[in-house]
């Protein structure tokens, strides 16, 4: 997933790095669009054809539907024929941050709408010339499963981080909270997270240039270029991790105005950081 994971657990319990690490070797396995050999680039490949997919990948997609029509769109699955225009064709870590220059067309988002899925029968049929990138979504499932599949192995308490992601379970030892830290422009802010998950978007680290342009990952679907609404990051807490990734992602495609309606009508906190300017709170998120 182009990421360090991170894992906490009670001492003594040897067990929650060899459960967590196979499970993210696994979802990267079906999910990365970086390994021609995963699931997912072979679904990609057959687009305009129905494909017979395992039980992860089928939910997995009908997780980022959901999210898509539930944002009206905002979040946007299928913009990996955008993001490789751009210059993202392979895992950050080794693309080079200065590219040439390339004359990129608007070209909007939207092919999700296309996507047939049978959930029972795990049939998914990609419209031609569409392609899923399921990272972002991904890992915040990833997050939830690790800390799932923790939880049923008897962890009373657990963390799991993943590129900025986390979510947490039971209490740390002596304190009723898990204290974490969220990057602002300069220095960061300390927080503490009582329970659930806490996601943080932004142009941070995943930036680069193509020629003269400065480009990063978040593509607003309406244009399919990169997100141009004056902030630098997102950061949203919710119950999972999943929700909190896509949350992020949609309220920073959406600026700070609207951005922080979303999520106000949703009832979810958060903290819009602006490339200019003071952090905006939303709802609960503490001062």
């Amino acid at each position: 997933m182009g990421t360090r994971v991170s894992v906490l657990s009670a001492a003594g319990r040897s067990d929650a790095l060899p459960l967590t690490r196979a499970l993210f070797e696994e979802w990267e396995s079906r999910l990365s669009r970086f390994q021609a050999g995963s699931e997912l680039s072979r679904l990609n490949a057959g687009a305009g054809t129905p494909v017979v997919v395992s039980d992860l990948l089928a939910e997995v997609v009908a997780t980022a539907l959901s999210a898509a029509e539930a944002s009206d769109g905002v979040y946007d699955p299928t913009l990996l024929p955008q993001l490789a225009a751009l210059g993202y064709e392979r895992s950050f870590e080794l693309m080079e941050s200065d590219q040439p220059a390339a004359a990129v067309a608007s070209q909007p988002g939207g092919a999700w709408r296309g996507i047939r899925l049978d959930r029972q029968a795990r049939i998914v049929e990609l419209p031609v010339g569409a392609a899923l990138d399921l990272g972002g979504i991904g890992k915040g499932l990833a997050v939830d499963s690790a800390i799932e599949l923790l939880a049923a192995a008897g962890h009373r308490m657990a963390a799991v981080e993943a590129g900025g992601d986390v979510r947490v379970h039971g209490s740390p030892p002596r304190a009723a909270a898990w204290p974490g830290a969220v990057e602002l422009r300069s220095g960061s802010q300390l927080v503490e997270l009582w329970s659930g998950a806490l996601a943080t978007s932004g142009i941070g680290r995943h930036a680069w240039k193509q020629g003269e342009l400065r480009r990063h990952h978040l593509l607003d679907p309406r244009t399919g270029l990169p997100a141009n609404t004056g902030l630098w990051s997102a950061s949203v807490c919710a119950a999972q991790c999943g929700e909190a990734e896509v949350a992020a992602k949609v309220a920073f495609v959406l600026g700070a105005g609207a951005g922080a309606d979303f999520l106000r009508a949703r009832g979810l906190a958060g903290l819009l950081v602006p490339e200019d300017g003071d952090p905006i709170r939303v709802g609960a998120w503490p001062a």
